[in-house]
């Protein structure tokens, strides 16, 4: 990858392809993230970026990232700590991922935002999110709303 890339409006997802022909999604990047950035120290990736919708990019060289963060010791922790974030992120998304029931993962996503509920029609990413369909969700929470009478 010659690039170095943040999104900074819409989203991007990373796709790895299988034999098969399905796609395997190993990142969404949306306004903010940085694109596959575990390749700025590989010579190869082996992904497809594809822009969901309208997407805007900032691009660097990526010699020129290199560059920064070996001689910038405050862009190095700066990349260190995002990349940490990332890493606390993409293992949460794994365990939550490794959950049978939709109800045990919208759980443990609810757990994970400390409760905090998405506005209204935010709940299909969400559901991207935690790996079900969005019909699957929304029938989840339909099953809450009658036990509870609320969300």
């Amino acid at each position: 990858m010659a690039g170095f890339y943040r999104v900074e409006r819409g989203e991007i997802r990373m796709l790895r392809r299988q034999s098969d022909g399905a796609e395997f999604i190993l990142q969404r990047a949306a306004a903010g993230a940085l694109v596959a950035e575990a390749s700025l120290f590989s010579e190869c990736y082996h992904c497809a970026a594809v822009a969901d919708g309208e997407t805007e990019v900032t691009v660097w060289k990526r010699r020129q990232v290199q560059v920064l963060l070996e001689s910038n010791a405050e862009a190095s922790l700066a990349y260190a700590q995002y990349m940490a974030r990332e890493m606390r992120h993409a293992r949460m998304r794994s365990e939550i991922a490794s959950l049978r029931r939709v109800a045990d993962r919208l759980d443990a996503w609810l757990a994970w935002h400390e409760g905090h509920m998405p506005a209204r029609g935010d709940w299909v990413h969400v559901a991207r999110e935690i790996a079900v369909a969005p019909e699957a969700l929304y029938r989840e929470l339909s099953r809450r709303r009658a036990r509870a009478g609320c969300l």
